[in-house]
């Protein structure tokens, strides 16, 4: 048996002491290097037949061990994925996001930081595939640049995110989901008039969910991706919500919910330093009760958006139900067991109050006057 088989066998004992001493098996054995780095690698394959994608295991490692882990990760997945010659859908997306830093320490500390990155791999559960995995046949071809209407709705929402101006920030987020909205039916318009239209089905995307007050995060992705004609699944042990919808409307739902997340938080922590100002020091239960209201609010005038987009085109209505039908369907066939989720969190009246104005402030409807009660 080798210094690394032997090592193994305290990815899955419980407690450090085996770790402690399978760390010193390994770096008294110079020699079981390449064969340490060759399982890890392992590891990382069979992670992907799991289900699991880059982002995923980056995401898994960051809430269950420290930044030096996250490097290590990172070496092996680049280094697992550089044999082949296509990879899935937004796997380089992933890839390019992963740190590029490598880690460096004497040989016990780097010992037990693997087989402490190991012990998470091996016990990772399988997950719903969302795509196919590295090598596969069925691999769709590379596309050539993104859609001009992501190009558009990126724009907007980049600017909506730098602008000090709130009104400005509202009209772009706003128009941002009006293209978004009216990309959807002319989707749905065109497969209704291919002839392999049957063919396509809808596709799926994890995003991350991550804490704190992640209940009404998973709120908005859920608001965001019901408005775009997506349904999303929430996985809190693992921090990621899955939206199932068709390829057209997946990557916009992302961009916008990042997009307002990041408004919501700006707009709640002006509102917070206002209520400190005033002596006020609930921070937590006002966060909670604001971005809870805020993801409540603008779930509500996001789908009236896109009701009103389909509006104006009363012929496309059939096709536009075809398709949330088929994406009701497919979320049902990957999640059979999915269950609503009570929201716990203490609440506060100004962090509601300050939520839903912020949320009412986002306006749906630009160069348009609103009535308000």
């Amino acid at each position: 048996m080798s210094t690394v088989q032997k090592a193994f066998e305290a990815l899955y004992a419980e407690g450090d002491h085996a770790l402690d001493a399978a760390a010193s098996l390994l770096a008294a054995d110079k020699g079981a290097d390449a064969e340490l780095a060759r399982r890890g690698e392992e590891f990382v394959r069979k992670a992907w037949e799991r289900g699991w994608q880059p982002a995923d295991l980056m995401r898994m490692v960051r809430r269950e061990l420290e930044e030096h882990h996250l490097r290590l990760l990172a070496g092996l997945v680049v280094a697992e994925t550089r044999g082949y010659s296509a990879l899935p859908p937004r796997w380089d997306a992933q890839l390019a996001e992963l740190p590029a830093e490598l880690w460096r320490a004497d040989r016990f500390s780097y010992a037990t930081a693997v087989l402490e990155l190991y012990r998470v791999l091996v016990r990772l559960p399988s997950l719903e595939p969302v795509g196919p995995v590295p090598g596969d046949a069925l691999l769709p071809p590379p596309t050539a640049g993104e859609p001009r209407i992501l190009t558009r709705v990126r724009a907007l929402l980049a600017k909506a995110e730098g602008t000090t101006f709130p009104e400005e920030a509202e009209a772009l987020t706003a128009k941002a989901q009006e293209l978004m909205a009216r990309h959807s039916l002319d989707e749905a318009g065109l497969a209704a008039r291919r002839p392999d239209a049957a063919r396509e089905t809808p596709g799926a995307v994890r995003i991350g969910v991550d804490a704190p007050y992640e209940t009404a995060k998973a709120i908005l992705l859920d608001a965001v991706a019901s408005a775009n004609h997506c349904r999303a699944v929430w996985n809190e042990p693992y921090g990621f919500s899955t939206v199932v919808g068709f390829e057209a409307d997946l990557e916009p739902v992302e961009l916008l919910y990042t997009s307002l997340l990041v408004q919501g938080t700006a707009a709640m922590t002006r509102a917070e330093a206002a209520q400190r100002a005033g002596g006020r020091k609930r921070t937590k239960s006002f966060r909670q009760s604001f971005l809870l209201a805020y993801a409540n609010r603008l779930g509500a005038r996001l789908a009236a958006t896109s009701r009103r987009v389909a509006a104006t085109e009363p012929t496309l209505l059939p096709a536009l139900a075809s398709r949330e039908v088929a994406v009701t369907e497919r979320a049902d066939e990957m999640f059979p067991e999915t269950r609503t989720t009570r929201v716990r969190a203490a609440w506060d009246e100004a962090g509601w109050s300050h939520g839903t104005s912020a949320a009412d402030a986002a306006a749906l409807h630009p160069g348009r006057p609103e009535v308000r009660p």
